[in-house]
């Protein structure tokens, strides 16, 4: 995975609450078994008329937010069913970070599975963002590092995450790539039940 250090980009304000799996990425979309190519599919019934075309009035089409690194949303973002596609869309799309006011548990934890840093914070800090980036274009920098997301104008939000998921991630590290970390003493120990 990649690592997380800083992101600084234009935040997407996805003004949603109960935001579910299925809408993140319909079933009809989970056939590939890889990891890439789901990002076209992201949230597909609201980026799409059923020709193909975009719908205009979806912040994901809207230009000023092309190429955002950042998603905020509302409460229970990733509710529903507890499919891995989820974060595989978000992250193939382009999105690195998602704040939110609370998210459901199984989206939570394969965020941090998958390289995409879940932020939590208070409903009224996700309404002053929301609405700002609503208003304009805002670029926000959110450093995993101070645990802080610094918006253009100098407002400081704070914001924790378990220490653990904070390395792997700061790192670049899942689960593998810890354990093979352990790879010598792995060696040593099934060398020693051999014999």
């Amino acid at each position: 995975m990649k690592p997380i250090k800083e992101v600084t980009s234009v935040i997407t304000p996805l003004d949603r609450v109960n935001v579910d799996t299925d809408q993140i990425i319909p079933k009809q979309f989970l056939k590939r078994i890889e990891r890439t190519g789901f990002g076209n599919y992201l949230f597909y019934h609201w980026r799409f008329n059923d020709d193909g075309t975009e719908k205009s009035d979806f912040v994901l089409n809207q230009p000023e937010y092309k190429g955002s690194e950042i998603l905020v949303a509302g409460e229970n973002f990733g509710c529903g069913s507890s499919r891995e596609h989820a974060p595989w869309a978000l992250g193939d799309y382009g999105f690195r970070v998602v704040i939110a006011t609370s998210f459901a548990d199984i989206f939570h934890n394969n965020c941090f599975k998958n390289g995409i840093l879940p932020i939590q914070l208070k409903e009224s800090e996700i309404e002053e963002l929301m609405q700002a980036g609503k208003e304009k274009p805002l670029e926000v920098k959110v450093n995993l590092e101070t645990e802080t997301i610094e918006t253009e104008d100098g407002k400081i939000y704070k914001f924790s995450i378990d220490p653990y998921r904070r390395e792997m991630l700061l790192n670049g590290w899942d689960e593998i790539a810890l354990t093979l970390q352990l790879e010598d003493k792995i060696t040593v120990y099934e060398q020693s039940i051999a014999k």
